[in-house]
């Protein structure tokens, strides 16, 4: 649903969102701008605010309060899982069994700890929500699993090879070269235009303008692979976007990337894993953490030393080396 907006008609303020019907349109009930702005802020806060205090009540309101976020699309299919177990408590009502009990019942139908860390932390999240905006007085504590170490599959370049050359479509191999030698993420390369991709430069600029907070997303160089890629990719291209199929952007790849890891017999892959891949290889290459960070679209280079430091054959060398006796 499009976000209301706060319009002057005929000397007097409304609130206004487009609709099948043209316009909906609510009166703020005053000609001042000023107190039009008060008005505004307070009907907003209205039509969020949930309509019982249930959990299932709170989860329905955050994903309005949300509404466009990416991460909706999870949420909407754990509630599946949580709305039968917490969605008709009262948020006071909540206790750290319940969190057990749920993770319990969730193990054995063969759910990972990683999964349900995942589940129980989104409705952490919507209570902390509801309590930060005063729905509820206090949320009730949600008691997370251990969460697993993060996995640390990257592949080989003869892997890399392989998946490549087993792709099929020309835009699932696209796809791929674009992860491996940009490191960017599955949401970047589907969005990614062809008025961003700057073969006089030689730069790839993953990031796009949005009101909306994003993860960060750099402006890779092209290496010499990249750049045939795109350029062959170019000739043929009917549409704005970079990964298109029949002249159309292209929303998902998991089918074919998918039957593309099955043929190459590569275990283990996923689009994340292409991103990792590449951040290891640089570092393997001794590239410096800061520049790694600019690659990946990293705010704080921090983040990239924590994770792939460990990688770079430079890591803790001169440590060990003054411990020489």
């Amino acid at each position: 649903m499009p976000d209301w907006q706060r319009k002057l008609y005929r000397g007097r303020w409304y609130a206004v969102r487009p609709s099948a019907r043209g316009s909906e349109r609510v009166a703020l009930g005053t000609a001042d701008e000023a107190k039009s702005l008060e008005a505004f802020t307070a009907f907003l806060a209205t039509i969020k605010k949930p309509k019982g205090r249930s959990i299932a009540d709170l989860w329905d309101a955050y994903c309005v309060d949300k509404e466009g976020k990416r991460v909706l699309v999870a949420m909407r299919s754990e509630w599946k899982s949580l709305g039968p177990v917490f969605g008709h408590l009262l948020p006071e009502h909540v206790t750290v069994q319940h969190s057990r009990d749920y993770a319990a019942a969730r193990r054995e139908k063969k759910i990972k700890d990683g999964t349900i860390w995942t589940e129980l932390g989104h409705l952490r999240t919507v209570l902390n929500w509801a309590s930060e905006r005063g729905i509820i007085e206090k949320a009730p504590f949600i008691e997370l699993p251990m969460k697993p170490p993060p996995k640390d599959r990257h592949l080989t370049r003869t892997e890399a090879r392989r998946l490549m050359d087993s792709a099929e479509m020309p835009h699932i191999r696209l796809y791929i070269v674009l992860l491996l030698t940009t490191a960017a993420r599955n949401e970047a390369a589907l969005e990614l235009t062809w008025d961003r991709v700057d073969f006089e430069r030689g730069v790839v600029r993953l990031g796009l303008f949005s009101g909306q907070r994003r993860k960060g997303r750099g402006s890779p160089p092209m290496n010499d692979l990249l750049r045939e890629e795109l350029q062959t990719a170019r000739k043929s291209a009917t549409s704005p976007w970079v990964i298109e199929y029949a002249g159309r952007r292209v929303t998902t790849v998991k089918r074919g990337f998918n039957a593309a890891v099955v043929r190459s017999k590569v275990a283990g892959v996923t689009p994340h894993v292409l991103r990792h891949t590449a951040a290891v290889w640089m570092a393997e290459a001794g590239v410096p953490m800061a520049e790694i960070a600019q690659f990946l679209g990293h705010e704080d280079s921090r983040i990239t030393e924590r994770v792939y430091a460990r990688f770079s054959p430079y890591h803790l060398r001169k440590a060990a080396s003054s411990l020489e006796f």
